[in-house]
């Protein structure tokens, strides 16, 4: 039979010894065999009755040693650290002040006086004492440090439960002769891992406060937009804003994530009130090369056969030797809108803002408002007495938007001063134009104006676009010069110019809604070389990109980014991500325009997207 003997470790001998009370140790010990039987078995009776815990528990003697270390000092702690603090700087300013004497009268520093070998005997000993006093936390960390046998975890007191409730479950005295070796324990469960499905449906987990936060924005009492300044926690308040639409609209959003998004990250700048997030698969097409350097191309697009079509531009582009871009402009623009008591008074403005004598002013007054921001020209276009001033601005690595309409707003304060009749109707008054096709940005430029051009070879049209240099040259007059002529396009003289555009923009965290402008775009084809070779160009006067705010700074976005080489502001020079930005945009427009003209001049469209863009389902079955 085994005895459970509860021993505490002996007091250390240190007086640095600040511990507390370490946890008892117990250990199984057998009882010696030559003592008395009957006094066994009494104590074996004993052990039959009920026991209220098996789980020893810690009992402090009344006689334990709670001896501290700062009972060895004769003064309370706190006096003795104020004396040994004061005998520690009183040494110093002594000893500092009678070397300097001594330096001051050329005396030796080896010669010690009495009063010197008293003073350093006090710097040493006050010291000491400092030095044990701040580290001791280390030196016990180090020194005293107990050993692993006087600490138990909770598994050993679980084995030591199993044990006493084996032993206290035998129906056999335990005697000399017996056999008193404890059973053997039950072997341990099986551990068994669950693997997670993809498609498993989250369960979601509501607090009693959730429930009661869910209850007032369904009653309307809690504004939804307001969760994530009150919680403080915005995918909490993202959770508890998706279940309160799910019972006021009665609808499930089971399928829109929730989880794996960083709602941080687009608080007061990307996103209002979110309630997930929506899956895009990104695609890459490439090696695209341009300017002698190769980019592979991240496409976010839910068309099946975009990215594969773009990707065979490449291919045949890069076979050529590749394509070269050129930057012509670089400018974003803002035009407000003014109105004054009559038309004169507006004309007036707009001889002032278009005279050269007053630009240099107007710049300084619109430059304050960022250190990228500087202005290039102002335009002016009157309609009776109102009129519109369309201010043009470099913006650095910067999409721009919020960059020019500070400048814009600063120059119109200062405009108030000598026109104080002018009334600003809005800081944007469409001449800009931001988000919808204009014949200004078409002819004028806004943001990047890039033109990229490639000579194809002919064997690659031949063996890789598998067409003629001929057919493409007249199918691209015929559809997009004379066919978008024919339907009144502004802009729109080209293939698909959009879908690249778009694709693009998704995955690096531009404004999908500047596709618009964006996408304008002339698609150029003459046969050169003897008509042997085919000379491709795009001419985009107007994309609208930035490296730096808004979405491409979320993490995905970055990635993509960071995959082309253009990922936040440019070290060298200031706008010079988003200028490369903008070249890659055009050149995988080029590469679209090549291989989507090419499918149709050889009829390869309607074949290709069957493949790519179609389930293979016989529909004439399913429907039956």
């Amino acid at each position: 039979m085994f005895h459970l003997i509860y021993t505490l470790p002996p007091p250390l001998p240190s007086p640095l010894n600040l511990l507390k009370p370490n946890r008892n140790r117990f250990s199984l010990s057998p009882l010696p065999s030559h003592k008395n039987p009957s006094k066994m078995e009494a104590r074996r009776r004993s052990s039959t009755k009920p026991v209220q815990s098996l789980k020893p528990t810690k009992t402090v003697s009344v006689d334990e040693d709670l001896t501290k270390a700062s009972d060895a000092l004769p003064l309370p702690l706190h006096l003795s650290n104020a004396v040994f603090f004061t005998l520690f700087f009183s040494a110093i300013y002594f000893l500092l002040s009678h070397w300097r004497e001594k330096i001051r009268t050329s005396t030796p520093l080896s010669v010690v006086t009495f009063s010197d070998i008293i003073a350093i005997l006090a710097f040493v000993a006050s010291f000491i004492y400092l030095l044990g006093f701040f580290g001791i936390d280390f030196v016990q960390s180090l020194i005293l440090r107990p050993q692993t046998e006087v600490w138990n975890s909770e598994d050993d007191d679980e084995v030591a439960d199993v044990l006493l409730r084996k032993e206290d479950a035998r129906k056999v005295p335990c005697g000399q002769a017996l056999d008193c070796s404890l059973p053997p324990l039950p072997p341990p469960a099986p551990i068994v891992t669950v693997q997670k499905v993809l498609d498993e449906k989250p369960v979601t987990v509501l607090t009693e406060e959730d429930e009661e936060i869910i209850k007032s924005v369904v009653a309307g009492t809690s504004p939804s937009y307001s969760l994530e300044s009150k919680l403080g926690d915005c995918k909490r308040a993202a959770a508890i804003r998706r279940e309160a639409l799910q019972r006021l609209t009665g609808k499930s959003l089971e399928g829109l994530p929730l989880d794996g998004f960083d709602y941080e990250s687009i608080l007061g700048q990307c996103c209002e009130m979110p309630v997930g997030y929506v899956q895009i698969p990104v695609g890459i097409a490439g090696p695209l090369l341009i300017n002698g350097r190769e980019y592979s191309v991240p496409m976010a697009t839910t068309e099946g056969c975009l990215v594969a079509s773009t990707n065979r531009g490449c291919k045949a582009i890069h076979f050529s030797g590749g394509a070269t871009s050129t930057l012509l402009r670089d400018g974003m623009t803002r035009a407000p809108v003014v109105r004054f008591g009559t038309a004169k008074r507006a004309a007036d403005l707009k001889l002032y803002l278009e005279d050269p004598e007053n630009f240099d002013t107007l710049a300084v007054v619109f430059n304050r408002s960022s250190r990228f921001g500087r202005l290039q020209g102002i335009k002016c276009a009157i309609a009776g007495k109102n009129l519109y001033l369309r201010f043009t601005c470099t913006t650095g690595d910067a999409m721009g938007m919020n960059m020019v309409s500070k400048g814009v707003q600063n120059v119109l304060d200062f405009l108030q001063t000598d026109f104080p009749d002018m009334d600003v109707m809005g800081i944007s008054g469409n001449f800009c134009s931001d988000k919808k096709p204009a014949a200004v940005n078409w002819i004028e430029g806004r943001g990047k104006s890039v033109v990229c051009e490639a000579i194809i070879k002919g064997d690659v049209v031949r063996k890789v676009l598998k067409t003629t240099v001929e057919s493409l040259v007249e199918l691209n007059m015929l559809k997009n010069l004379t066919g978008s002529a024919m339907a009144g396009a502004l802009g729109g003289f080209n293939a698909h110019a959009s879908n690249i555009v778009t694709a693009v923009y998704i995955a690096t965290g531009q404004d999908p809604a500047q596709n618009v402008e964006s996408s304008h775009c002339i698609t150029m084809m003459e046969a050169v070389n003897d008509s042997k070779d085919l000379h491709i160009s795009v001419t985009m006067p107007s994309i609208e990109v930035g490296t730096v705010g808004g979405g491409t700074q979320l993490a995905s976005q970055s990635a993509c980014l960071n995959l082309l080489g253009v990922k936040g502001a440019s070290k060298e020079s200031a706008g010079a991500n988003s200028r490369m930005l903008a070249t890659v945009v055009a050149g995988a427009v080029l590469a679209g325009e090549l291989s989507l003209m090419s499918a149709l001049a050889a009829g390869q469209l309607v074949k290709s997207h069957m493949k790519y863009n179609r389930s293979n389902k016989d529909v004439s079955k399913a429907s039956s």
